[in-house]
Formats: C-alpha cells, sequence, structure tokens
C-alpha cells in the first residue's frame, strides 16, 4: 500500500503539526463533534454478510444506464458571471458556477469507488456529461473527505493541472502533493476556518462521519462539509455526515442556504450515526435554513443495501411531506438558481 499512489499519504512536517494543534484531534486521530459510535458488532457483521449473501441484490442497482444529459465544452468559452449553476456528475461530484468561477466538489468522476479499476462498485451510467479533458479551467476544488468515493487518484491526477486551487480539510492535502498537487496550491482548513478567492468564501464545517483509505489511518485526516458564500447566494455542501445538531448552528452562522447538497444514500440501520436517513436529509435542510434542497450521494454507486431508488423516494416523500422545495435533476442537467429548477421524476422513466 505504501508503494501504490492511489492510497495516498501519511501528513509529515508542518501538515501533521498543525493537525496535531486542531482542538479536533487527540491521541493520534481526529474525533466527531458528538459522540459517535461506528462498531456495528459482531452481530451487525453477521446481519451485514447475510444481507450481502442472502438479501435483495436485483435493484441495489439499475439494470440499465441511467439518463445522462452531454455538456457542451463550447458553453464553458466564456465565464458565466450572470447566475448561479450547478451541475450534478451523480453522487456527490457538482460543477459550480458562482460569481464568475468554476468550483468543483468532490470530483469522483472515475468509473469505480475502488482503489483498483478491476475490483468495485461501479457506475451506474456509462458516460459522464462531459469528459475531464473536455472541462474548462477550474479555479477552485473543495474535497470534503478521503474515502475513495470523493477524493479519486485518477481523478485528481487529469484535474490538477488545469485546477488553479485546491482547499481540503486538514491532513488530505498530503494525498494531493503526493499525486503531483504543489503544496502552493492546497489549502487546508479545520472546522470553522474560512478561505477566500476572490470575493467568495469557503468555510470547512463539522460533519459526522470519518476517513482513511487504507488499514491503518482511519480517523487520520479531517471530514468536513461545506460552505460556499457569493456575492448573493450561498450554497451548502454536507460531504457525508450522519445527523447532528451541528446543522442547527452551521445555519445560524451561514445561513439561510439557497441551496443545500444534503447526503442521502449509502445508509444502513448498522451505521445511523455516519450516515443519515432520507427522512434525515430533509430535516438536516430545514436546520440549515435552506430554501432548495438537492439529495446527493445517491445514483451514482451502490454502497449500501438499499435499493438504488429507495433515497430519492423517500426524500421526496418526506420533502412533501414537510413542504420543502426539492430538485431533482438528471446527472448533467443544470440547476440555475432561482431560474432552472429540474424536478423530474427520471429514475421511473427507464427506456
Amino acid at each position: 500500500m505504501s508503494l501504490s499512489p492511489q492510497f495516498g499519504s501519511e501528513a509529515k512536517g508542518n501538515r501533521l503539526e498543525t493537525i496535531r494543534q486542531s482542538p479536533n484531534y487527540g491521541d493520534g486521530v481526529f474525533h466527531n463533534p458528538v459522540e459517535t459510535n461506528m462498531d456495528i458488532g459482531f452481530k451487525g457483521y453477521v446481519k451485514m454478510i447475510n444481507s450481502r449473501l442472502f438479501g435483495r441484490s436485483d435493484d441495489l442497482r439499475p439494470d440499465w444506464s441511467i439518463p445522462v444529459l452531454p455538456v457542451d465544452p463550447r458553453q464553458f468559452d466564456t465565464a458565466q458571471d450572470s447566475a448561479t449553476v450547478l451541475t450534478w456528475f451523480g453522487h456527490s461530484a457538482f460543477l459550480i458556477e458562482l460569481d464568475g468561477k468554476r468550483i468543483l466538489v468532490d470530483p469522483m468522476l472515475g468509473k469505480v469507488a475502488s482503489p483498483v479499476s478491476f475490483l468495485g462498485p461501479t457506475r451506474f451510467n456509462d458516460k459522464l456529461p462531459i469528459s475531464i479533458e473536455d472541462l474548462p479551467k477550474i479555479d477552485a476544488i473543495l474535497i470534503s473527505h478521503d474515502h475513495y468515493d470523493h477524493l479519486d487518484f485518477s481523478s485528481i491526477k487529469k484535474l490538477a493541472a488545469k485546477t488553479g486551487h485546491f482547499y481540503v480539510s486538514l491532513g488530505v492535502g498530503a494525498h494531493l502533493e503526493r499525486w503531483g498537487v504543489p503544496a502552493s496550491k492546497i489549502t487546508e482548513l479545520d472546522w470553522w476556518q474560512e478561505a477566500h478567492l476572490e470575493g467568495i468564501k469557503f468555510v470547512a464545517t463539522p460533519a459526522r462521519h470519518f476517513s482513511g483509505r487504507g488499514f491503518s489511518d482511519r480517523m487520520k485526516t479531517l471530514w468536513a462539509s461545506w460552505v460556499i458564500q457569493g456575492k448573493h447566494e450561498s450554497i451548502f455542501f454536507s460531504g457525508d455526515t450522519g445527523y447532528f445538531d451541528g446543522f442547527k448552528e452551521i445555519g445560524r452562522k451561514y445561513g439561510p442556504f439557497d441551496i443545500t447538497l444534503m447526503e442521502c444514500g449509502q445508509y444502513n440501520e448498522l451505521w445511523p450515526n455516519i450516515h443519515m436517513m432520507p427522512e434525515e436529509t430533509v430535516q438536516a435542510h430545514l436546520d440549515l435554513n435552506g430554501k432548495l434542497l438537492m439529495p446527493i450521494h445517491w445514483g451514482a454507486f451502490a454502497l449500501a443495501m438499499h435499493s438504488w431508488t429507495d433515497p430519492i423516494e423517500r426524500a421526496s416523500q418526506k420533502a412533501k411531506e414537510l413542504g420543502v422545495p426539492m430538485t431533482t435533476p438528471r446527472i448533467g442537467e443544470p440547476i440555475i438558481l432561482h431560474r432552472q429548477i429540474p424536478q423530474s421524476q427520471w429514475w421511473t422513466q427507464r427506456p
């Protein structure tokens, strides 16, 4: 693993010293903002194995390539500065056009959510809306944490040269440096720390999750959610997280949010503290004082035992009950805040 670059690298030197000074770090690891038991126990492992071997498997992923709206590279010939546009790439990956800047969030754009290409969950769709090679210059990339379905080695290698700067949580910069990103292009943030890019504010905010890419680095790097504030509009990106009262604090400090991009998928009753149930996704949006909800972390990979449509169906039902406006774009279909809010039930429209 130490010889394979996709596993990343450990923090050393000044980066490690900064980690040790974090109030969220102790006894060699980072800690969640609230007590979070992640041990599913022996019975939990037995239940998980039984579910994998004997449970339903026909609907964990679609038996068709889900729809993707192609993105024409020519649309990027001029910067978008008259509207805020968000384009979903599936799972938690987004291209955000805000105040004339282009921001990629958790750009896992590979085919397999795994350190190796021949083993692991494969993407539901055959093609991305646009290839990495055809993407324009990226002003900033935000990374929530270092799990393989959020931080992808091959994607970062291809994006490094065309990206102006990387904003990541503490410790994640060591991975990027090993992959050829200059240290001068990396800013690491602890929870509640802020960074600025020509008028746009990025804030690393707390999340309830964990980190690690190997067998011995669990909780060694920080995980975070992100606040993205432009001149007129604010966006919240949850990253991976279980439900906790911290959403209310984030909402008080930085809300309201014009749109929240909220984790909604890969959950299970065996790990309720580190991934939200869909109903909790909607409640977290309300806690944040969000205006428009976009469920994410679904529609690309099967990483849990629920059906692939369960997240969006349950979130849609809860949002309807609570009167929460929600958008459900196809992969590649733009959301233009206050102008174009896709709401089709595309997951029901099998060709």
